[in-house]
């Protein structure tokens, strides 16, 4: 029987590039957290950056309009405690410091930075908890909004991690500023993106080949989905898997498409349709280059992996 000191209510505040989210939860000792309500909306703060790499008022103003409410939220669903993190947006801004200043000021919320590493040995912890010890050897790759995160390794830590400059949201902003992007273009950007992961690949590979290939975040949940995996309504338990045949298929269409006719595709949020073409150039160079013809799609991410950590602790 599990008793009050067995289990508590916990919101996970996540302040990525793209979306600001949080996800309250309750935590039970030896079992798995249980997602109760979730509250999300999108920030954009990838591309909301000037010039010089600082988030822009405006881009601080929606930070702290959305923390405060997140706030209120987690109290009226009755957290004991809110873990709140941000990642690439917020770690790369020039005014880092002031952003965070300006959040706990406003909000009384303090926001943990997670370095890039981190991030990407949180997320990988998470998946060796969904998939468990007979995955063998993990690789793990997250494609968010500023960055994209790889891991590898056999125990619960990653032997190896990298944090790379590729996010979604951060590549569409700086190639394809026009929306659609140009063959030029498109080519630069494909090009570009490969020399950045095959500069990682030797740390990566040293260790050996991935026992099981798994990709995280909503860019590889959407990539799947349009290449025909199963709706998020089949629930957590459905094997989903992205092929790269099916990838580069769908890449062909998706560059010519129009943002309209992109967001009207299965799995593409209109919020997230600009982004999509970045991504998929991200994901289908990465299984090129690792050599691997599908990624299977895990539903815990960083998110889970912040909250596993903070439950080990408990």
């Amino acid at each position: 029987m599990i008793g009050t000191l067995d289990a508590m209510r916990i919101g996970v505040l996540d302040i990525g590039s793209n979306t600001g989210h949080l996800l309250v939860v309750d935590a039970y000792r030896g079992a798995p957290p249980l997602p109760a309500f979730t509250y999300k909306e999108p920030l954009r703060l990838a591309e909301h950056l000037d010039d010089e790499g600082a988030v822009d008022p405006r881009g601080i103003k929606a930070l702290v309009r959305f923390v405060d409410e997140a706030r209120a939220v987690a109290a009226e669903k009755g957290c004991s405690e809110v873990i709140a993190f941000a990642t690439s947006a917020v770690r790369d801004a020039v005014n880092a410091d002031a952003v965070l200043t300006a959040v706990e000021s406003q909000t009384g919320v303090r926001l943990v930075v997670l370095a890039g590493d981190e991030e990407a040995r949180l997320t990988f912890l998470a998946v060796r908890r969904w998939f468990g010890w007979s995955s063998g050897r993990l690789g793990v790759f997250d494609i968010g909004g500023g960055s994209l995160e790889i891991a590898a390794g056999r125990d619960e830590t990653p032997d190896v991690c990298t944090s790379l400059p590729l996010g979604a949201g951060r590549l569409t902003r700086d190639w394809f500023p026009d929306g659609v992007p140009s063959d030029a273009q498109y080519e630069a950007l494909r090009l570009f993106v490969r020399q950045q992961i095959a500069d990682s690949l030797g740390a990566l590979r040293r260790g050996g080949g991935f026992d099981h290939a798994v990709a995280t975040s909503k860019t590889f949940r959407s990539l799947a989905r349009l290449s025909g995996a199963s709706p998020s309504a089949a629930g957590p338990y459905v094997k989903r898997v992205l092929t790269r045949e099916l990838l580069v298929a769908h890449l062909d269409d998706l560059r010519v498409m129009s943002l309209t006719e992109i967001a009207e595709q299965p799995g593409v949020s209109p919020n997230r349709a600009h982004q999509i073409v970045a991504g998929a150039v991200v994901a289908d160079a990465v299984m090129d280059l690792f050599d691997l013809p599908e990624l299977e799609i895990c539903p815990w991410a960083l998110r889970e992996g912040v909250l596993l950590e903070r439950h080990d602790h408990m």
